[in-house]
């Protein structure tokens, strides 16, 4: 998805990355939580007596916190992207071979939502 941004936009990709970064893992939280507990761990978040949705939840957390702490843009609106642009940008990422590695499969519309979200 950040692949289609830096492309689209020409915005930097590691930028567009970190904007897109809790709403992929919201997504992505479903199904591999523990991971997620462990990356809110690494994060130095407590996670001793939280199971592993609420520590997916606390990773998620986490790195909005620190997208904010250091500047991140809040949305890619803010980047200048465009929600009328989202169809295509989705439809780029579906061909993305990154997309192939992502621990849960995402359709044109799941993809469509997280651009919403991220907006």
């Amino acid at each position: 998805m950040a692949h289609q941004l830096g492309g689209f936009y020409d915005l930097p990709h590691g930028v567009c990355n970190a904007i897109l970064l809790p709403h992929v893992a919201s997504f992505n939280a479903s199904v591999c939580p523990a991971r997620f507990k462990d990356i809110a761990n690494a994060m130095g978040v407590d996670t001793q007596y939280l199971d592993t949705e609420k520590g997916a939840a606390a990773a998620i957390t986490a790195i909005r916190k620190l997208s904010s702490d250091v500047g991140i843009p809040s949305g890619l609106a803010e980047l200048g992207a465009k929600a009328d642009d989202i169809p295509i940008l989705a439809t780029n990422a579906m061909k993305d071979a990154c997309g192939f590695t992502n621990p849960r499969p995402a359709n044109q519309d799941e993809i469509e939502q997280i651009f919403h979200s991220a907006m």
